[in-house]
């Protein structure tokens, strides 16, 4: 890897780092648009029985949120996603808006994405190889 590629990378895991932190300390569990809280441009959204995941890829890395069918009451919702050979990343929790975002660095590599809004649950296969 050459010195500009490498910049470049760390340019980029900086962004997404800092991103993240000022979603999280902005917002802690509180309402904010799907379409805002992943950097990138939304390549899926699945829909489920009490809410939708939404994935998102911005170059190497994807993230993805749930958002609930009726938001503004708190109650359970989850987000994971997993890069082919590596570990889920998830955020779990009691929300009224949106579980997420949760990033991972997939390059080339096949994700596979998860989530449940209360009762409702999403378990998908590979997407994106």
């Amino acid at each position: 890897m050459n010195r500009g590629e490498a910049r470049r990378r760390t340019a980029l895991g900086a962004a997404v780092l800092i991103s993240s932190a000022a979603v999280a300390l902005a917002l802690p569990g509180t309402a904010q648009a799907a379409g805002s809280a992943c950097p990138g441009r939304e390549v899926r959204k699945q829909p489920f029985a009490t809410g939708a995941v939404h994935v998102y890829r911005q170059g190497d890395y994807v993230c993805a949120v749930t958002t609930p069918d009726h938001p503004g009451r708190k109650q359970p919702m989850s987000v994971s996603v997993q890069a082919r050979g590596s570990r889920p990343v998830t955020d779990k929790g009691s929300y009224s808006y949106l579980a997420g975002p949760v990033t991972v660095h997939a390059g080339h590599r096949c994700v596979r994405v998860s989530a449940s809004v209360g009762a409702g649950s999403f378990h998908g296969g590979w997407i994106l190889c």
